[in-house]
């Protein structure tokens, strides 16, 4: 599967099984953060103001580009958790078509539990996140 990129729902399964790896949420909080230090860092002069992710507490960039009908998200956060749901993110809809994005569930999320362990303001903060990459999808 080298040239192909995978589909969004065989993504969403991969993460599925890597989190049935672990017991305990503080592992898998572990398991998110360590996905938010391996996301590539966004340059400087990305971390405009436009680019910013609303309703996020913590500082979130977001910029998209697309390539041959597919979207690729680049993204950062100046908070560890919160880098990791946007790498995350960036992991399952980054290389797909936009329509793709446009439509995707993202069920994944409540099957890892995701849903249930957020606090009030980082679930607000993550449907932002998810929100604004299904916006620069439809409109690029």
């Amino acid at each position: 599967m080298t040239d192909q990129i995978k589909k969004i729902e065989d993504i969403e399964r991969e993460i599925i099984e890597e989190f049935e790896f672990f017991d305990d949420w503080a592992d898998k909080y572990s398991h998110i953060i360590e996905m938010g230090e391996a996301l590539p860092p966004l340059p400087e002069s990305d971390k405009t103001e436009q680019n910013l992710v609303p309703g996020c507490q913590s500082r979130v960039w977001l910029v998209a580009e697309i390539q041959d009908g597919k979207i690729f998200f680049h993204a950062d956060s100046d908070a560890s958790i919160t880098k990791g749901l946007i790498a995350l993110l960036t992991r399952v809809l980054s290389g797909q078509p936009q329509n793709s994005v446009v439509t995707a569930n993202l069920d994944f999320i409540n099957q890892i539990g995701l849903g249930k362990h957020l606090s009030p303001t980082r679930a607000n903060g993550f449907t932002g996140m998810i929100r604004k990459m299904k916006m620069l999808a439809a409109r690029e």
